[in-house]
């Protein structure tokens, strides 16, 4: 097994300047590796990151990858988005070169409890969630990976906090042989990223690597109601060791109690993680979306673990409002009210985003194609959708799909299908923002797409 933290002298590679690269090359250089930065792009086009190392003692093979630098190193540190399956990379493994990700070797290096966050949705909004629960209750935590700042950050700060809540991403659990969080949250399973993976079997086995070693010291917290969730729960590393459940259905209320978990009753949560049984009101939460009980639920049980207070998640459960581009309130016009949910990437965060509402609702979608089957949303677009807007790369897959499903259109690009939508409002309406893809046939992310949405709506008059 490869030792992370034996790198001073060695040569380390980092592919893929970036945010993260930056932090990760400090640390690393600060360990006394020898450091080497590979990335595609030249020099001109990572001049803003490029600024941010002055001073720092590393080599650069930029404007492509070099084979025989590849072979020079004894480590290899992938940044989270650089595909480990490039040609080059199989050449180094052959020739018996270590290749990891970020997120696995950062890791590595943390001492603190890690609360490890993963699932296909709801992943963001449950470490914000935790946050908040243990902010309100003056716990210090960090809070990271594949949401806001990389893991690497968290190694080069002088005063860390005492626990690291990680959102964890399945391109970053492809590379994870020895990561052990304290505690594992999994929201959900359900189609996602076939651009990246052959299969769903393939994406599935990636998310499966979160639980690689497990055993009696670490708790999961797993979602009752997602029938994936629950197949993979009876995988025999899930079963090393302890289980709580969450569900919003009340039938599981006896089951669940039995042995530990979270259920919702009408306006009320009841959790058990030991002999006493907690009961919290979610009657005037401000999230919407019945799917944000789930992540309440979740975040609930994880964080009481570490000594959360009641009567902080209590307040915090009264008064949260979410996470930006998670279903947010943008503004009303002239009768019509428009949410940005640019977060929903896939087509079961569209089909949770469709739960929240009733009907009337004029649905912007599309962006990057990823093979995304959509025909699971006929059913409530049907039901729910007066005008279907479909824009980006994936619009003619998303229209063959649904699009005989509502009243639909084809839009060239992103600024006219948010006017379009406008147009075909009336009073009564809603206008969403669900696009069921990634962002990056035009834009960044998908901050950089929401917030665009917000600032088109806000010049509304």
């Amino acid at each position: 097994m490869f030792n992370y933290k034996d790198i001073a002298g060695k040569n380390v590679m980092v592919v893929g300047l970036g945010r993260t690269g930056v932090s990760l090359s400090k640390f690393l250089v600060k360990q006394g590796a020898n450091v080497t930065i590979s990335d595609h792009k030249s020099k001109a086009e990572l001049l803003n990151y490029l600024e941010k190392m002055d001073g720092v003692n590393v080599n650069y093979d930029l404007g492509g990858h070099t084979p025989k630098l590849f072979l020079q190193q004894d480590l290899i540190i992938l940044s989270p988005g650089v595909s480990p399956q490039m040609k080059i990379f199989d050449y180094a493994r052959s020739r018996g070169v270590k290749i990891t990700g970020e997120f696995e070797f950062a890791a590595a290096w943390i001492e603190a409890p890690i609360i490890a966050v993963t699932g296909t949705n709801g992943k963001t909004t449950c470490c914000a969630l935790i946050a908040e629960f243990f902010k309100a209750s003056d716990i210090r935590c960090w809070v990271g990976g594949n949401y806001g700042n990389p893991l690497s950050d968290y190694l080069i700060k002088e005063d860390k906090e005492g626990v690291v809540v990680a959102e964890v991403s399945s391109f970053q659990l492809e590379h994870c042989e020895q990561f052990k969080p304290k505690n594992i949250v999994f929201t959900n399973l359900a189609e996602n990223h076939l651009d990246r993976y052959k299969s769903m079997e393939d994406y599935v086995n990636a998310k499966r690597k979160i639980f690689l070693n497990t055993d009696q010291t670490i708790t999961s917290v797993l979602n009752a109601d997602d029938n994936a969730v629950v197949e993979l729960a009876r995988d025999p590393s899930v079963q090393r060791g302890r289980i709580f459940y969450f569900s919003r259905k009340p039938s599981l209320e006896p089951q669940i109690m039995n042995i530990g978990g979270a259920v919702l009753i009408k306006d009320e949560m009841r959790v058990r993680r030991g002999p006493e049984i907690e009961y919290f009101s979610v009657k005037n939460t401000k999230m919407k979306g019945a799917h944000s009980y789930e992540n309440i639920m979740a975040a609930v049980i994880v964080t009481l673990e570490h000594g959360a207070k009641h009567e902080a998640i209590q307040r915090v459960i009264d008064n949260y409002t979410g996470i930006a581009h998670r279903l947010e309130y943008v503004r009303r016009v002239g009768g019509v009210e428009f949410f940005n949910d640019s977060k929903a990437t896939n087509v079961h965060a569209v089909m949770r985003a469709l739960d929240a509402f009733d009907d009337n609702v004029i649905l912007i979608m599309g962006g990057k194609d990823t093979n995304l089957n959509y025909e699971p949303l006929r059913d409530r677009i049907k039901r729910k959708c007066k005008t279907l807007i479909l824009v980006g790369e994936a619009k003619e897959r998303i229209n063959r799909d649904v699009g005989d499903y509502s009243e639909t259109f084809l839009i060239g690009t992103f600024e006219e299908a948010v006017h379009i939508a406008y147009q075909k409002s009336r009073i009564g309406d809603l206008v969403l923002l669900s696009p069921g893809c990634s962002s990056f046939d035009v834009f960044e992310n998908y901050i950089e797409r929401g917030n665009y949405f917000k600032e088109l709506v806000n010049s509304f008059n």
